[in-house]
This record gives C-alpha cells, sequence and structure tokens, in this order.
C-alpha cells in the first residue's frame, strides 16, 4: 500500500515538474495582454479543443443572425417552448391548447436540416395529444397540411428576414 502512494506521489510530483519549462522570456514579452494574444494567434499557440473533444468544424453562426431560426421562434412565439437546441437544430414546443376543449393537446417539433432558406431545409412534426382522464392519454403524429402551411409561414418569414439584413449591410 505504502508503494502505491510512492507511484502516485511520485506521478504527481513529475507532473508538476514537466509543466514548469518553456517559460518564456520576459524581455522578449510584451506587457500588453492584447499584443501577447495577437503573438500567439500568430505563432499558432494556445489552447485548442477543436477535433479531440468536438465535432465538426466549430465555426457556429449565432442564432440571432441565423434568418431560419429567427422565423421560427417568430412564428411559434404564440407557444410556450420546451426544448430550444441551436447547437442541435431543434425547437419542441411544449404542449399547447387554445381552446375549451381540455382534452386535446398539440406540440410541435422543428428539426433544422440546413441553415439555407429552401423547402427541404426544415422537418415539421406535429403531436396531438388526447387524454380521456389526466392519466388516460394517447399521443398521435399528425401528417396533414398545417405541418406543410406551418413550414411555408416559417419559410416566408426566413426570405423577408435575410432580404432585410442584406439592405442593412447595403447601407
Amino acid at each position: 500500500m505504502n508503494s502505491i502512494y510512492n507511484i502516485a506521489k511520485f506521478l504527481i510530483i513529475l507532473l508538476i515538474l514537466s509543466s514548469c519549462g518553456n517559460a518564456p522570456d520576459a524581455r522578449k514579452v510584451s506587457v500588453n495582454a492584447d499584443e501577447r494574444i495577437k503573438q500567439n494567434l500568430k505563432e499558432g499557440k494556445g489552447l485548442k479543443l477543436g477535433s479531440s473533444l468536438t465535432s465538426g468544424s466549430g465555426n457556429f453562426q449565432f442564432a440571432s443572425s441565423n434568418p431560419l431560426w429567427r422565423a421560427t421562434l417568430e412564428k411559434l412565439d404564440f407557444i410556450p417552448l420546451s426544448n430550444v437546441d441551436y447547437a442541435g437544430g431543434v425547437i419542441i414546443t411544449d404542449w399547447y391548447n387554445d381552446s375549451n376543449n381540455t382534452s386535446e393537446e398539440i406540440k410541435i417539433a422543428v428539426k433544422f436540416l440546413t441553415s439555407e432558406i429552401r423547402s427541404d431545409a426544415l422537418d415539421i412534426t406535429l403531436y396531438k395529444k388526447n387524454c380521456i382522464q389526466l392519466s388516460n392519454c394517447k399521443t398521435t403524429v399528425i401528417q396533414n397540411n398545417i405541418n406543410d402551411e406551418i413550414k411555408i409561414s416559417i419559410l416566408k418569414r426566413a426570405a423577408q428576414i435575410d432580404k432585410e439584413n442584406e439592405q442593412k449591410k447595403k447601407k
């Protein structure tokens, strides 16, 4: 048991000492942090968690600048949202009921297949929940023209947002 502690101590000391090397010469390093950052980037130094921890290029467009994302949020603003994941490309609403019939509710799931504004960019699924009693509910997927109407509405608004963004860039 004592030898395990000695080995662990040795490995910890070795780890600590191995990180002490390569200290920069203070005479050659600027005291200005911004200049040091620029120099490190120029030399390719720094911590990069790219390929080992993440998949893809790591180049994400902000959600607020993505017209398709913004249009979807605008069109679904009347329903509380239960899951919004920009990186995963999913928006799921909470169960919603706008009528006096409390036994029926709907949920909308939007999957973003691309960030381009085109007809196959979105996959919209509607779910309907019918409850006889609070504990006796049946959920089904709705396949009708409402799915297409929601998609068309989102795509039209996304095209308008994109056009507005282009006009702002020109000014």
